[in-house]
């Protein structure tokens, strides 16, 4: 989704586990082990955040489930895994994390290679921020663009793609932390650089993942979880619409149809896949190709992050709609604005409004991927634009995220680490979307 750094860690999972409640699918698709032993650990974090609130009933809402018990739900969706404020995006060990969490929905941004291979990656141009690709010098020279060194008026540099590789390149790299040191003069050095609220204690070469492994690891975690894949194109990166390059006569037709056959392939019901796109038609293929998917498909929209645009994108929306398009998700920041008495208060904004008028049903992305709230106005945070002025402790995380749950209605929300959504959604009885509703 919206390109910032990001990353998450595994935090304690032993240390504070909850043993969850034996947990049941929202849906009519009965998983093959309904009730498990499995602990969802949340950490210290949800706990951090409702101590930090100012007093209100939402507080003692939530401190009054601080003992759980705590399962896993659909409502917080583990995005690029759902631990990637500390751990690396798309790897193993990220989506591990988030399932521990308890996320019930856990995400591969799916890219392609030069092979036509289907990778998680989410850019297909970010592996020289995201891999340790630049350390080999075999693939590195592969890259769309080499390595540059840092000079007195240019930063450091380097362009590699997913389509630059083969597969089995693919598979040899390690993931990272996402970020790069703009003021490097070599590779080593290029590897670091994120931001300083992040961490770097967990990126120790995690497994990068394939479409098809990913499918297996969310199937082999206890609890029975689902899946969001994004399909990722130039559509949303102009980097990646400068430089990646699709194999000779494979268009974007076929690769939208390719990552729809990889579920239908493995034998997944369509009713446990949530596919992403910020690509129309990828949303409009489905739909008259794949219906059973397109039906609950995932319309990303970032098309407003002007006031102009801002306004545009709200009066599309029923035209949305009546083309087939059932969920829309934009960034949160587009359902949330400030009102009262010096812009202190946080209310639903016109694009949530006409979204729900328009009988669309909003999953919003992405929570916990911006520092401590204290700075985002003066880092002018992305998630943030919209309430900078009414934003200032990290306890009103879970003011904001109320605000887009009960008055908004949100389905579910992207996380870059699931404890704090999870705790919330446990808290206020969210189980997430149910497929019954678009069939």
């Amino acid at each position: 989704m919206y390109s910032t750094f990001s990353s998450l860690a595994i935090v304690a999972i032993a240390a504070t586990a909850v043993q969850a409640a034996p947990w049941t699918p929202p849906t009519n698709i009965e998983p093959q082990d309904p009730v498990v032993d499995y602990y969802i650990s949340l950490g210290a974090r949800p706990f951090y955040i409702v101590g930090n609130m100012t007093d209100s009933p939402l507080k003692t809402k939530l401190q009054s489930c601080e003992n759980g018990p705590f399962k896993i739900t659909d409502f917080a969706i583990g995005h690029r895994g759902g631990a990637t404020l500390q751990i690396p995006e798309e790897s193993v060990e990220n989506a591990m994390a988030g399932a521990r969490f308890g996320a019930g929905i856990l995400e591969c941004d799916t890219s392609l290679t030069a092979d036509r291979g289907l990778v998680c990656r989410h850019s297909l141009c970010d592996l020289a921020t995201t891999t340790n690709i630049l350390l080999n010098e075999t693939l590195a020279a592969k890259c769309s663009v080499p390595f540059t060194p840092a000079t007195a008026n240019s930063s450091a540099s380097a362009v590699c793609c997913t389509t630059d590789i083969t597969m089995a390149d693919y598979l040899t790299l390690c993931s990272k932390m996402d970020g790069f040191n703009a003021s490097a003069q070599n590779v080593a050095d290029y590897q670091h650089g994120i931001p300083t609220w992040r961490t770097e204690l967990y990126d120790t070469c995690a497994t990068v993942q394939t479409l098809e492994s990913y499918i297996d690891l969310v199937e082999s975690l206890p609890g029975y979880r689902n899946f969001t894949p994004e399909l990722k194109s130039g559509a949303d990166d102009p980097v990646t619409a400068k430089y990646a390059k699709f194999p000779p006569g494979y268009t974007q037709e076929d690769y939208a149809r390719q990552f729809a056959m990889t579920f239908i392939n493995k034998g997944i019901d369509p009713a446990r896949v949530w596919m992403q796109s910020f690509n129309p038609p990828d949303i409009f293929l489905w739909l008259k190709e794949f219906p059973e998917f397109g039906r609950q498909a995932v319309y990303l929209d970032e098309s407003g992050d002007t006031p102009e645009n801002y306004t545009a994108a709200v009066a599309l929306l029923p035209s949305l709609k009546a083309q087939g398009v059932n969920i829309i998700a934009p960034p949160f920041n587009y359902l949330i604005m400030e009102a009262g008495p010096g812009n202190q208060s946080i209310v639903p904004a016109p694009y949530a409004i006409a979204a729900k008028a328009a009988g669309l049903d909003i999953i919003t992305w992405t929570f916990e991927r911006s520092g401590p709230l204290a700075g985002v106005k003066a880092d002018d945070d992305y998630y943030y634009t919209s309430v900078a002025d009414a934003v200032h402790t990290d306890g009103q995380l879970y003011e904001i995220l109320d605000v887009l749950a009960q008055e908004i209605g949100i389905k579910a929300i992207f996380t870059d680490w699931a404890a704090t959504v999870v705790y919330y959604a446990n808290c206020m009885g969210l189980d997430g979307p149910n497929s019954a509703d678009y069939q």
